[in-house]
């Protein structure tokens, strides 16, 4: 099968797209509140929670999909819920009340049991969480999987030193990740995964074989055995030898939940082999599935927003080539108007804003930067930077426009790009502009730099249409790209002194 990435609600794509017991490992990393208390757990307060954990909330409210995905656990849709199932979450309605926390249970609960379908008898399966809502989401699981032949494996807490710290409780410095197999055939690739054994605290003595192997004498019931050291030793249920990702790790990518590759590189080694299926409902950034791709395994990706997947085009692009690309089927990304109209027209603002990221990622090829700001975005929905020999980079204004649109668009562009100091604008519309909106634009002029070979247009009008059936992209060389290849250039005159010295 080709590696596939969706954009989309994975529950919606888990229903759809992906057969029963195909997949072989899923680790699953979904938004988790980790700046609420206990006390906000409980009381499901309201404005002061909002402010403190906007994102959270964004993601998990109560509200007509919550009603409908607890009614159709209620009813056991399609029998897909075991009773243990039913039973619980009716039990934790009347204690939580329908607020962010229960909403956010009702969602996993449904994404679970899809997880758990999609799953292969010797599957595995792990949920990455914080302590905030561990306690309930480990009654979640044992409902789903230990109610159907599963069990529960390991709760594995993953410290970590990176971040701030209070003075006004102990550190929280850990994250929680639970692991449960669908049934006692699980695949565990103990040998992939173990660590060099410390022998400076041992007691008796060390000792080599005849070829040179290093082992201490264990005996038992009256004989002896040979203990060998250079086996290693598995990692405990408490990791410490994986540090979170700090501000200036090379990977990191200024995704805000991003994960170190040695964490999942650990996990897929673990519970997966070459070739195996690997499935990331929550794909994020996309680290369960770059290093999925280079382990040599096979690779389903699913995110709901379009800057996502964007990231991880990007990141796999640059870690493996353009060449990667074309073992990648792409779904729910608009192929056509039709569904590029679908998107922009949908009700929920939430959403339609992800046209907005589509259209500004997709002609930027994933470079331009999005304007997430809550509200007003004040007439900028993406910024790149390009080199003109300056001290310091130009700035691109990008708008983007789904509905009506008139030559006043394109005055109030150009007010916006004065206003931030830009040297350049475009204007991305899904409708055909007028002759007046092309005649406001080429009055602005062009512009060119030495970096140049031609000159642009210091507006740009570019249609949706254009977009998707001519291919059209930016083609001006932004910063980011000089950045990198000055980090390619530079790794390569490294990796070409290391030679020379060891020649």
């Amino acid at each position: 099968m080709n590696n596939q990435l969706f954009y989309g609600d994975n529950l919606e794509v888990l229903r759809r797209h992906i057969k029963d017991e195909l997949i072989d490992l899923c680790y699953i990393d979904p938004p988790f509140n980790s700046k609420r208390n206990y006390n906000q757990i409980y009381n499901n307060i309201g404005k002061e929670d909002r402010a403190q954990a906007q994102a959270f909330i964004d993601t998990w409210t109560w509200d007509d999909l919550a009603n409908i995905g607890l009614a159709e656990i209620k009813e056991n849709y399609h029998g897909r819920f075991s009773q243990k199932t039913v039973d619980l979450i009716c039990g934790l309605e009347p204690v939580l009340g329908k607020g962010s926390l229960f909403a956010y249970l009702v969602n996993i609960t449904l994404r679970i049991v899809e997880i758990h379908r999609v799953l292969k008898p010797t599957g595995s399966f792990y949920l990455h969480c914080d302590p905030t809502a561990s306690h309930y989401l480990k009654l979640v699981l044992d409902a789903i999987f230990c109610s159907q032949g599963g069990d529960f494996v390991n709760e594995i807490i993953w410290c970590y030193d990176t971040g701030g710290r209070s003075n006004n409780f102990y550190p929280r410095k850990h994250d929680v990740i639970f692991y449960y197999c669908k049934s006692k055939k699980r695949l565990f690739n103990d040998n992939c995964v173990r660590l060099d054994r410390d022998t400076s605290t041992m007691h008796e003595p060390i000792l080599e074989d005849e070829n040179g192997r290093l082992y201490q004498r264990n005996i038992k019931n009256g004989k002896e055995y040979r203990y060998y050291l250079d086996k290693g030793v598995l990692p405990n249920d408490w990791w410490i030898d994986i540090q979170a990702l700090n501000p200036s790790a090379k990977e990191r990518l200024g995704y805000p939940t991003q994960k170190p590759k040695a964490l999942l590189e650990r996990i897929i080694k673990a519970s997966s082999n070459e070739g195996d299926v690997i499935l990331d409902a929550f794909c994020g950034c996309g680290t369960t599935i770059e290093v999925a791709q280079l382990l040599d395994r096979k690779w389903i990706g699913i995110d709901i927003t379009y800057q996502s997947i964007g990231v991880v085009i990007k990141r796999l692009e640059d870690s493996f080539g353009k060449e990667v690309l074309e073992n990648i089927t792409l779904n729910g990304i608009p192929k056509d108007i039709e569904s590029a109209q679908a998107l922009a027209l949908k009700k929920d603002d939430r959403t339609r804003k992800e046209f907005e990221k589509w259209a500004v990622l997709t002609y930027t090829n994933n470079r331009a930067i999005i304007n997430d700001k809550k509200g007003a975005d004040k007439g900028i929905d993406g910024i790149a930077y390009f080199d003109s020999g300056k001290d310091k980079p130009e700035k691109i204004i990008i708008q983007v426009k789904s509905g009506k649109v008139k030559s006043g668009d394109i005055r109030d562009l150009l007010g916006t790009i004065a206003i931030n100091e830009a040297t350049l604008g475009i204007f991305l519309t899904l409708n055909e502009p007028t002759k007046d909106m092309i005649k406001t634009a080429k009055e602005a002029g062009i512009y060119q730099s030495k970096f140049m070979s031609n000159p642009v247009d210091k507006i740009s009008i570019v249609t949706v249409r254009e977009i998707i059936e001519e291919q059209k992209r930016l083609d001006i060389r932004l910063v980011l790209e000089v950045l990198k290849s000055a980090e390619k250039q530079t790794e390569t005159k490294s990796d070409q002194i290391k030679i020379n010295f060891s020649d």
